[in-house]
């Protein structure tokens, strides 16, 4: 593996030192004291129109965690968490780790054989939903196959008084299975668990499923080094102080809403504005509200909130510090959301399996365009993180080749949960195969190409999707477009493209064919465009090329 001092983008990092990373604290809760000490009576949490300080949710978590003791719950054991964007999810975490337990983010949006699955998979013994998922968690119980022993129900309408309609529409139904959140804090209030938070650094804190894109979802084993060490990257990469507002457009049971949101804004501490479920109008209305300096959101969700009747660069003022991450941008969508934010949008890469970021923008630079293929980098390699684009063979490519992109560092996860074949393919020799494809500069900046396994094999010649991708969305009417191989006789596979229109836009299939005729080589365009009004996406905005597929 080369030898990090010999990468030129260290130049891009503190004036040219090298800084490595170690985690400044012994474990995430002994992160979270030492906010509490500095900063007790500062905001941690701001909920539609109710604020919760560092030392009210410190109290809380407390609580939660002598409520799970008291059930059995112990070091090791595992809380599921199946809510939304609330406190009831940062209590939680922290009540979970605090009883020196793991936690367990679930998609609310899983049905049951989703969250059955999960619930199995990592042998969950608690588990506190949404009174509006409690049937799903009821439902899974009865079938004999998951028994999971505690289960505590919250609500969207908890720890807040406005109930905003457009995202809080449940009303609270009543489940004589299940003890209440606020019940179990109002008992417990003013208790903590004994002392049976984390070991160290390297016991497991969070088990986060991959969304699965590439099979079925796997519980990648994040540690509280992982988690704090890449807390500490956001602040330094991000250029994060304590009480920069947060603002919460990931989910929080993604990794990227869980670290650049949840765990910076604990480390910090920083509060946290969140809006239960993503909303475009809601989050506008959050950002006008609580001003925020700082949100990292995938592309869709940030083309979103840009297009939300009424708004201008003033509503965005305050968000300074604006990245996306989770998918390639093109740099003409990026050009039109600052037109429109007023703030330029920086790139961020990382995984489930990395604990979020491993490449960025800084955020005194913007992100160079590829001559070649036009591509918009991905940033340099965070400190600490070595990563190399290599071959199928895993040897080393020089810059400019494409091959794949793999990474160790001390956020990289040592594994799956339970998974030790998946294991072994996967992180080889300590260095996690992405299973993206892309290449270096001379520079040192990262560009991503696509996945590996999304490749077009057009008459013989390799078709990214990415790069027709970005030519689609060159176009003034497109709003989001995803790109597919289809089997074709005569060709082996043909290009086809789904996309759907801004607002306005009025651009037909054959208009599209055309536009991109006129752009790329032959064996490129694509030969069909269907113009669709939504494009299927996992819940982190990822668009989902898989289900355009025939």
């Amino acid at each position: 593996m080369t030898n990090r001092t010999e990468r030129p983008w260290l130049s891009l990092y503190r004036d040219g030192q090298a800084i490595e990373v170690s985690a400044e604290h012994d474990n995430l809760i002994a992160m979270w004291t030492d906010a509490v000490a500095r900063c007790p009576e500062e905001d941690a949490i701001r909920y539609f129109d109710t604020p919760m300080t560092v030392a009210e949710l410190d109290r809380a978590s407390d609580a939660l965690a002598s409520g799970l003791h008291a059930t059995g719950f112990s070091r090791g054991d595992r809380l599921a968490l199946y809510v939304q964007n609330g406190p009831a999810f940062v209590i939680g975490m922290l009540g979970c780790w605090k009883a020196g337990g793991v936690l367990v983010p679930v998609n609310p949006m899983y049905k049951s054989r989703e969250l059955a699955y999960v619930l199995t998979d990592s042998r969950a013994r608690a588990i506190l939903c949404l009174d509006e998922t409690s049937d799903v968690v009821r439902e899974v119980q009865s079938g004999g196959e998951v028994a999971v022993a505690e289960v505590i129900v919250t609500s969207g309408h908890d720890f807040q008084s406005r109930d905003d309609t457009r995202v809080l529409t449940h009303v609270h139904a009543a489940d004589p299975g299940a003890r209440r959140l606020v019940d179990v804090l109002g008992e417990h209030d003013g208790r903590s668990a004994p002392e049976v938070a984390p070991s160290g650094l390297e016991d497991v804190a969070v088990l986060v499923y991959t969304s699965g894109t590439t099979g079925e979802p796997k519980g990648a084993r994040l540690t509280h080094a992982n988690l704090l060490v890449n807390a500490q990257n956001y602040r330094e990469w991000m250029g994060l102080s304590p009480g920069d507002g947060i603002l919460a457009v990931a989910p929080l049971f993604h990794i990227t809403g869980l670290v650049g949101h949840a765990v910076v804004s604990l480390m910090l501490p920083a509060p946290l504005v969140l809006g239960h479920r993503f909303h475009p109008a809601v989050m506008v209305d959050l950002i006008r509200e609580h001003r925020p300096r700082f949100t990292v959101g995938a592309i869709t969700a940030l083309s979103a909130i840009a297009q939300v009747d009424g708004i201008g660069p003033s509503d965005f003022s305050s968000l300074t510090k604006l990245y996306t991450g989770g998918a390639a941008v093109a740099p003409a969508v990026a050009d039109r959301l600052e037109s429109i934010f007023g703030t330029y949008v920086h790139n961020a890469y990382g995984l489930t399996e990395t604990a979020s970021i491993t490449h960025v923008v800084p955020h005194d630079r913007r992100a160079p365009v590829d001559p070649v293929s036009g591509a918009l980098s991905i940033g340099v390699p965070v400190a600490s993180v070595s990563a190399r684009v290599v071959a199928d063979d895993g040897a080393e490519l020089p810059a400019g080749q494409v091959g794949e992109i793999a990474i160790s560092g001390p956020q990289v996860a040592d594994g799956y949960w339970g998974k030790p074949e998946a294991s072994r393919s996967t992180f080889v020799d300590g260095e996690l195969r992405t299973g993206d494809v892309g290449f270096m500069d001379e520079a040192g900046w990262f560009y991503l190409v696509d996945r590996k396994k999304d490749m077009i094999n057009a008459a013989g010649y390799k078709v990214w999707p990415r790069e027709v991708e970005d030519v689609l969305y060159g176009h003034p009417d497109v709003r989001e477009a995803a790109v597919v191989g289809v089997p074709d006789e005569y060709r082996g596979e043909t290009v086809h493209a789904f996309v759907s229109l801004r607002r306005g836009g009025s651009a037909s299939g054959e208009d599209l064919i055309t536009w991109c005729r006129n752009r790329m080589a032959a064996y490129k365009y694509p030969r069909r465009v269907f113009v669709v009004d939504e494009l299927p996406k996992t819940t982190s905005g990822k668009i989902l090329r898989r289900e355009l597929r025939p």
